[in-house]
């Protein structure tokens, strides 16, 4: 039992960094290699409030999510949208959108080394036990997967029950059908990429409440976010939500009963399993 509480506190955390990959890839089309260092930069900035200013982890999100919001929707706006308006195929985007955001990772880890320096940062929050089925947990990680799941229903029922996120819907569907119903897919687009990144920053203040970070580690966080968008079916929140947890569940398993330095061998042997079974992802859409 403490394996599967562990593994869902786990993967509540994973699910919201997936998330926000799924709407920049899955609708914006922008396979965003910098996902990982928006988080990172999330966990620096909470830090940052919380150790400066004093301000509540939970309560900082309220801060950094709308920032990294502003901060990839100015990206988008102005260093990917020239690529999409040049790209004549989905495919020929996919790729400059790799290169670019690959530059832009270097970019973002250049500023939170010189600004942070290389060290490892981690803070002292909630971190006391509490007690769930009779066995304890860290209450900071209790309390980050609640914020998760809040903020991931949030998002359901935003994309689900409104009117604009049945059109981001659309646009991830098909771009070309949602101009004839008069959905602004450029602007839709930006949009879906900004939330994203406001996601992925939620996502990384939560993070920082249990983490220890540093400027140099949001590739592994930019690997794990892709293989559960591709498991999970790119496009669709509700597989990458299970694919996460699945990804938590399995790492805590292996690190708990086999070696904690085969985790990432055992994720990417799910990853495979769940290809070959379901190539299109857990709840993608084959291809007619």
């Amino acid at each position: 039992m403490s394996i599967i509480i562990t593994g869902l506190l786990l993967g509540g955390a994973y699910a919201l960094i997936a998330v926000g990959l799924t709407l920049q890839y899955g609708v914006a089309r922008i396979m965003n290699l910098a996902n990982g260092e928006n988080l990172v930069l999330a966990c620096f900035c909470t830090f940052w409030l919380f150790s400066t200013l004093a301000i509540n982890p939970i309560l900082g999100i309220l801060i950094v999510a709308p920032a990294a919001f502003a901060l990839n929707w100015a990206i988008y706006s102005y260093a990917l949208r020239p690529l999409v308006k040049r790209a004549r195929t989905r495919g020929a985007l996919e790729v400059d959108s790799i290169l670019a955001t690959f530059g832009l990772l270097f970019v973002f880890q250049g500023v939170m080394i010189l600004t942070f320096g290389g060290g490892y940062y981690s803070y002292n929050f909630l971190r006391v036990p509490f007690a769930i089925f009779g066995e304890n947990y860290a209450l900071n990680r209790v309390v980050a997967f609640g914020a998760a799941v809040a903020v991931a229903i949030a998002l359901y029922v935003f994309l689900y029950r409104t009117r604009y996120g049945t059109a981001i819907r659309a646009v991830a569907v098909s771009p070309e059908s949602a101009q004839l119903v008069a959905i602004n897919v450029p602007r839709t687009s930006a949009f879906a990429f900004a939330l994203g990144g406001g996601l992925t920053a939620a996502a990384g203040a939560l993070l920082s409440t249990f983490y220890t970070f540093d400027a140099s580690m949001g590739v592994i966080f930019t690997m794990k976010a892709l293989i559960i968008v591709i498991m999970g079916g790119v496009g669709d929140v509700r597989g990458a939500v299970l694919a996460a947890l699945l990804i938590g569940l399995t790492e805590t398993a292996v690190s708990s009963l086999i070696d904690p330095g085969l985790t990432v061998a055992a994720n990417y042997a799910l990853f495979m399993l769940v290809l070959l079974v379901r190539p299109q992802g857990i709840f993608g859409r084959s291809n007619a």
